[in-house]
């Protein structure tokens, strides 16, 4: 019996939010493993740099996988990253070595995430599910991101404390293996119109880097990265200087999480129904005031768990957003790749937020600049968004060619 077309598009959504709620809860863990690192020989410093490599790593990493995915479906890729992952985490649980600690956790998963992440996953849902209601897979699967963080973290924590560092590593990286056969689930196409013009990849790329939009897109894309890691590396510090409980830190991370669920599922189904690019560039703009206005109150607990909510149901839906729009630009044939290459943009801006916040405060003893310059930028990235223009590319040409025809007489 041949399944309906909406039951492969929901698998598809549930194979890929469970790929990245392991992929995305996995990493939001490593923080746990700091103490026990440091404990076991490991500096502080060396511990951090291969964090960071991770980051820099799967940035670089990601239109490479993105691209594999669009050339030889998700199957193998997701399978070739989960295995990667796993492989990073268990060389980092069997081994004490600060070599092992860098290629493991910062070369091996950097590499594994990216074949297990956004790129992949949602580049693969843009294909699986039908257009009309692509943006809220993408949300839904992105929310799953946080799901797999309320839930992986707290085990992976359980873990360590019952049986120790390299048990609770091990585990998640067996977490990753059972879901490496999931990317089976993502290569069906959806139902529906024909498959788009074939367009080789070089030519899809000068189309993209020709187009301003993207330009437009990947330089906003640097904001979100850069937000992202400046408050999730430097929120529990920041409170911590502001003369609150160490716990209110993590209260504040977890609260963030929980309210990205919300967030991300909601900014996939406004990116349905609105363009993407103006939901975007509001988003920024909120963003943006959001921070400023927790930068300038009086500190509270409360106030800090109100800025956390906030922050929380804008933290990812830029993804859902991102990528779609780059789907309904170019279409989904190249969408792994040029995803990837806004990515990259976001994951640079990231190893950027989470460094700058060090160094600025190395430098003042306060981080009062970076939070400033933080909320800054998202007035700046929305400014860049909002003038996006989301139509089609392959409508834009023959739109252009209209307006010179009605603007010029003689070329009549």
């Amino acid at each position: 019996m041949t399944p309906r077309p909406h039951q492969g598009a929901l698998a598809a959504v549930l194979a890929g939010g469970a790929v990245m709620s392991v992929a995305l809860g996995a990493r939001q863990s490593f923080g746990l493993y700091l103490d026990p690192l440091t404990r076991g020989g490991h500096s502080l410093g060396l511990v951090a740099f291969a964090i960071a490599l991770h980051n820099l790593t799967w940035g670089l990493a990601q239109p490479f996988a993105g691209a594999a995915s669009d050339r030889f479906g998700p199957m193998p890729v997701v399978a070739a990253g989960a295995v990667l992952y796993a492989a990073g985490l268990s060389l980092v649980a069997l081994s004490a070595s600060p070599v092992a600690l860098v290629i493991g956790m910062g070369l091996l998963v950097g590499l594994g995430i990216s074949g297990t992440s956004f790129g992949v996953v949602l580049a693969a849902l843009g294909r699986a599910v039908p257009a009309e209601r692509r943006s809220l897979a993408m949300g839904l699967a992105s929310a799953a991101g946080s799901l797999g963080q309320a839930l992986l973290v707290p085990f992976a924590q359980g873990m360590a404390q019952r049986s120790g560092m390299a048990a609770s590593l091990l585990a998640l990286a067996g977490f990753l293996i059972a879901v490496a056969p999931l990317g089976l689930l993502l290569g069906r196409p959806a139902a529906g119109p024909p498959a788009e013009p074939p367009m080789p990849l070089r030519a899809a790329l000068a189309q993209a880097l020709g187009h301003r939009g993207y330009r437009l897109l990947t330089l906003g894309f640097f904001t979100c990265g850069f937000q992202l890691a400046f408050i999730g590396t430097h929120l529990p510090a920041y409170l911590s200087l502001c003369g609150m409980p160490a716990g209110t830190g993590a209260l504040a991370l977890a609260a963030i999480g929980l309210f990205n669920m919300l967030g991300s599922w909601a900014c996939g189904w406004l990116g349905g129904r609105f363009s993407q690019q103006h939901v975007l560039g509001w988003l920024y703009l909120l963003r943006g005031a959001v921070i400023l206005g927790f930068y300038l109150a009086p500190k509270s607990a409360a106030v800090a768990l109100v800025f956390a909510a906030a922050m929380g149901l804008m933290w990812l839906g830029t993804v859902p957003l991102t990528s779609g729009l780059v789907a309904r630009v170019f279409g989904t044939r190249h969408l792994g790749t040029l995803f990837g290459l806004c990515f990259l943009s976001h994951q640079i801006g990231s190893f950027l937020g989470s460094w700058s916040g060090g160094l600025v405060f190395d430098r003042t003893g306060s981080y009062g600049a970076v939070w400033l310059a933080t909320a800054i930028a998202g007035f700046v990235a929305a400014a860049l968004h909002f003038p996006i223009d989301g139509t089609p590319a392959q409508q834009a040409v023959p739109r252009a060619a209209g307006r010179a025809w009605r603007r010029w007489p003689a070329l009549r």
